[in-house]
Parts: structure tokens; sequence; C-alpha cells
């Protein structure tokens, strides 16, 4: 069975999760059904074509590892000689395989447990993954509900929900990936795979890294010691910029709450042609535009609900992927982030537009491996007991951090079919922190963007009206900037 270890982000959502907030991100795509059957025959495709994609098929397990969580399983030596004729003796398994396992990094690192790996789940059956569910009178109502179930977690953990239309004419498919398996764009590869057919690029390899002895070569030294001190520098500056962020804080209660277990989504589709017409008339970038929407949103959801928008300033964690689109490899999560403040109490549009482009300017001058958005990156300096035992402090310890979470996730830009049937939207869900009400994640299909959005389901009741919001702000922004 091909096998990898978790990458230390991984690993750290894998320990992050619990019933009440379970760490899987989803996506909700509507399609339009040729005939009443086009549901039953998506679901059939769907189980058929998972068997062929190897993504779909790793699962989950625990594993000794060496501590500290570096190097990568791809570091270690290569097999042969007398040594690795014995281990296939007395392991009963490939020396190669069992080059991953605890022995062979118990000749060269001290161990813990605590670290897990990805493995190929030899008894795996699609049908366990891929449901059809009677008709839905509303796609998000069925959304929700599955969204606030965890992932199987002795299985490879995914699944694709199959949702009829009751009027025959359309059908949904919510797919469900963790984190620990996948990030948005690795989702997107793994749900893409399932779709019709397509010519698609291949993807770039990138070229092996030359195999390592146990000791590092001499010339290395002084690298690798300005990489301990770099590295050292950034934790402590991140961590530093993460004091400094709570301080002052203006946030709502609306944004927090005491989990109840429970999800709502809510969807919005605008078009792109109006958010463009916006950005080019005040400037700054489409992503800029989309993060002020959700600022406006905010407040004139506040406002309507009684809970006030005076002074409020929620601290949005906006997520960077630190991966190229098109390369295979690695498969775990490559991630850091921008922390800003969402500036909800400014009154007037275009200036809360304004605030948001100089906000998102001076994160990008900075970048995205220092300040307070980049937490992500201190998960590579936590060995593997530590995430498992510090999962669930860290994970309480999200409301601290940030409020709400604003993501952006790509897609492609050409349609996608499903047994012939037309995709015609697709809703992103980000996972929900421990101690969040709300998370938004955006995307952009063909000329339209969608705003997926995850409640939680007892502290956000009225998400429908949140929804409109979105809608109602890209209004206003439209009157303003073109009048």
């Amino acid at each position: 069975m091909n096998a990898d270890l978790l990458a230390p982000l991984d690993l750290a959502f894998w320990n992050i999760e619990s019933a009440d907030h379970p760490m899987h991100l989803g996506a909700l795509g509507v399609f339009s059904a040729r005939s009443p059957a086009g549901s039953a025959h998506a679901a059939d495709l769907l189980a058929a074509r998972a068997a062929a994609v190897p993504g779909l098929r790793m699962r989950i397990r625990d594993v000794w590892q060496p501590l500290p969580a570096r190097p990568s399983p791809s570091s270690l030596p290569s097999p042969g000689g007398p040594l690795a004729a014995a281990l296939d003796s007395a392991l009963g398994r490939p020396f190669g395989s069992a080059l991953r396992g605890p022995l062979a990094s118990a000749l060269r690192l001290p161990l813990v447990f605590g670290g897990a790996e990805r493995e190929t789940d030899p008894g795996f059956d699609p049908l366990n993954h891929v449901r059809l569910h009677p008709p839905a009178a509303d796609f998000h109502t069925a959304a929700g509900r599955l969204m606030g179930r965890p992932l199987e977690r002795t299985r490879p953990p995914w699944e694709a929900h199959v949702l009829p239309g009751e009027d025959g004419a359309s059908f949904a498919v919510l797919f469900k990936f963790h984190h620990a398996l996948a990030d948005g764009l690795r989702a997107l590869t793994l749900a893409a795979a399932l779709m019709d057919p397509m010519d698609l690029p291949a993807p770039r390899q990138r070229p092996a890294a030359p195999a390592r002895g146990l000791l590092p070569d001499v010339r290395e030294v002084p690298g690798l010691v300005r990489g301990v001190l770099s590295d050292a520098g950034r934790a402590l500056d991140i961590g530093a910029s993460v004091a400094r962020s709570t301080l002052d804080v203006r946030s709502s209660p609306a944004l927090t709450c005491e989990p109840s277990g429970t999800r709502r989504t809510a969807g919005v589709v605008l078009d792109l042609d109006d958010v463009h017409r916006i950005r080019k008339s005040v400037g700054g970038t489409v992503n800029d535009v989309l993060i002020a929407v959700v600022a406006g949103a905010l407040r004139h959801w506040l406002d309507e609900r009684g809970d006030g928008s005076e002074g409020v300033a929620p601290r949005a964690l906006v997520p960077v992927s630190r991966r190229r689109p098109r390369t295979a490899h690695p498969q775990g999560n490559r991630l850091s982030g921008y922390l800003m403040r969402l500036p909800v109490g400014e009154a007037e549009p275009l200036a809360r537009l304004a605030l948001v482009r100089t906000a998102m300017d001076r994160n990008k001058e900075a970048g995205p491996h220092r300040g307070a958005g980049a937490v992500a990156l201190l998960a590579d300096h936590v060995p593997p007991l530590g995430h498992r035992l510090g999962g669930p402090l860290v994970g309480q310890a999200a409301r601290l951090w940030f409020d709400v979470l604003v993501t952006s996730v790509p897609l492609p830009g050409f349609g996608l079919r499903l047994g012939g049937d037309p995709l015609g939207a697709v809703f992103p869900f980000a996972p929900l922190a421990p101690g969040h009400s709300l998370a938004v994640a955006v995307s952009t299909y063909r000329g339209h963007v969608h705003y997926g959005l995850v409640a939680d389901g007892a502290a956000v009741p009225d998400l429908d009206r949140l929804a409109g919001a979105v809608t109602q702000e890209v209004e206003t922004l439209l009157t303003v900037c073109d009048p």
C-alpha cells in the first residue's frame, strides 16, 4: 500500500476536529438535469469513477513518527543492500514500504506516537462514500444538515451526496473533503476527476529530492543553521503579531457562539461583470471588492437584526495558498494567510472598499510568511505529539486569533458536466472554526461569483438574511460607483 506522512498542517487539521466542529470543507454543485433520472445516473457515475481516482482511496491512520516532524518520507535513504533483505524477511513486506514505517525511522531519529499518514485503503468501497438522497425541496437546507455530520475517520475522509430536485429538472451534489486530505485546490482536483472526461493539462511533476544519509553534508551546515535561525525569527514575528492582533478587538457577539453541532448553509450568485464594474471604478482587485462586499453585508445584517455595527471591525482571516496550481506535489495543505480588520463600522460603502484595499495592499507588501495571518506556518515547528495533545486547545484558541474566515476557492474557467448534465452553480463551504458562528467562501465560475455561507445552525438562524445582504451591498456599490 502506498503511504506518505501527513504534513504538519494536515496533522493539525486532523487533530483539531471534534464532533461539534468537523474539519471538512465542501462544495455544493447544482446541475441542470435533462431527465428525472439524471440524479440517479449521476450517483452511479460518481461511484464508478471514484474507484479509479487514487486520491479518493487514501485513508488516514495514526503512526509512530520521527521527532521532529521533519524530514519527510521522501528524504529517507533508498532501499537496497543486505539490511534491506533482512528487513524484507523480518517484516514480510518490501523494504521500500518499511522505510516509511516505525522501524526505519527508529534507525534515524527518536520516535513519538502522534503522527499520521495517508495510505491506500485496501477495502475501499465507493458505495460507502457516494449516497443518493430523497428529493430535496431546498438544496441548501439539505446541505446544511449534511455539513454538520463529521466524516468517518476510519475510511477515506470524503463523501459525495447526490440531492435530486423535487421538480426533476435539477439535482445537486454536495462534496465533502476532510481538510487533512485536501485543501481547496486539491479538493477541486479530486472532484473534477469525477466529472465527465476532459482533456486537461497534465500537472507538472517536481524533480525527485536526492537521497540523504543519516547526517547532513558538511557543506550544508551553514545553510541549515541560517534556515533554523530564519524559522525561529519568523515564528517569533508571527507570535508577536498574533498577540498584537488581540488588542483593542471590537467584534460582534453575533460572530462567536457556543457550538451547537448544527450547520446552516446559504448561497449567493452575483454577476462577475458587476464586480468588474465596481473594480474599474475605484481600483484595486476583484478580491478587494469581494471582501468589501462581505464587510458591507455584515453591516446591513447586524443592523437589521438589532446587534448594531457601530465601531465593529472584526478580524478576518484570508487564507493564502502557497501551492502552484498545476503542480501535482505536495498533496498536503500549503497555506498561510492574511489577517485584516473588516471595516464593518464604516458607514460609507466606498470608504469601506478603500479600507479593505489598503489593508490587503499592506498584507501583500509584507508577504504571506509574516504577520498574524501566517499562524498556519507555525505548524511546521510543532512535533507530532504536540499536534495530538494540543489540537483541541489550538482549536478553541481560534476565536482569539480571528473572528470570521473569508476564503477564495479557485474553479476552472471551463464548464463542467456530470453524465452530460451541465454544472450551473458551485457554492464553496469552508470549515467552521470552534467558537465561530460564520465562515465565508467565494468562487468564480463561468461569469458569476458564488458566495457559500456556512454558519452554526443555532447561532445564525437568519443566515438567509445575511445572504440577502450580500446582494444588497453589491447593488449599493453599483449605485455609488455608476450613478
